[in-house]
This record gives structure tokens, sequence and C-alpha cells, in this order.
């Protein structure tokens, strides 16, 4: 059973990684890094470009850990991409990253964490990038 996290190259998404990495040292299991992007491919400013992933897969030698890299580009939505993958890999644990965001936003846009939060079926480890 992994640790999965959902990773975006963001400071969000880079607390989320360095979360995801101490928690697979600390339960000594291996880790899944999913990249989901909306389908706009390297239009999206959500998605690991190759350079991207290729720094991404360099850390993740360096931290020991036995890792998967996956980057999605389908039209899916990322919170079903990660609730999807997770119960696809019996996953121990979601990691993911939070971003701060007003309250309108909040309630016009909706919010993938508060998705994930509410639908996983395993826990969900919720990191707020440092401001």
């Amino acid at each position: 059973m992994p640790i999965l996290t959902g990773y975006v190259p963001t400071p969000v998404g880079e607390a989320a990684l360095e979360a995801s990495i101490e928690e697979a040292r600390r339960r000594q299991l291996s880790l899944v890094v999913l990249n989901a992007a909306s389908g706009a491919g390297k239009d999206d400013r959500y998605y690991a470009d190759d350079e991207t992933a290729a720094t991404l897969r360099s850390r993740l030698d360096e931290s020991g850990l036995d890792y998967q890299l996956l980057r999605s580009n389908s039209s899916r939505d990322t919170s079903d991409e990660i609730i999807g993958m997770a119960a696809d890999l019996h996953a121990e644990l979601i990691v993911i990253g939070l971003r701060q965001r007003t309250p309108v936003g909040k309630l016009i846009l909706g919010s993938t964490a508060q998705r994930v939060l509410l639908d996983a079926q395993c826990p969900v480890l919720a990191i707020k990038a440092k401001s």
C-alpha cells in the first residue's frame, strides 16, 4: 500500500511533495506522485512538463524511496483522478497541498482539496504551503 500525493508545480505542490516524502520514510512505504492536469497539456499551469518531471525524478531518486511518478493529462476532474488512483492503488494515505482562497472563491469555484478530503476512502493529509 503506497502513499499517493497530488503534485502541481507550485509552492502548494512542493509542500505536498515534501510532506509525502517524509510520511513515506516514516511509514516505510512506497510513494506515488500524481500530476493530474486538466487536459490542456502544456498550456495548463499545473502540468509538470518534461523538465519539471526530470527534476522531480532526481529529487525522488535522492530520497531513496521506491516511487512512481505519473502524469495524467485528461479531461477528468483532478479530484476524481486522485480519488480514483488512490482506490486503484489501495493507498494508505493521500497527501495534498492546500492554498489559501477567498470565501467567494470557495463558494464559486469549488475545491479539489475539499472533494478529496470528503470523498477519499483512505486518510488524507492536507498540507498548507509556507507563506
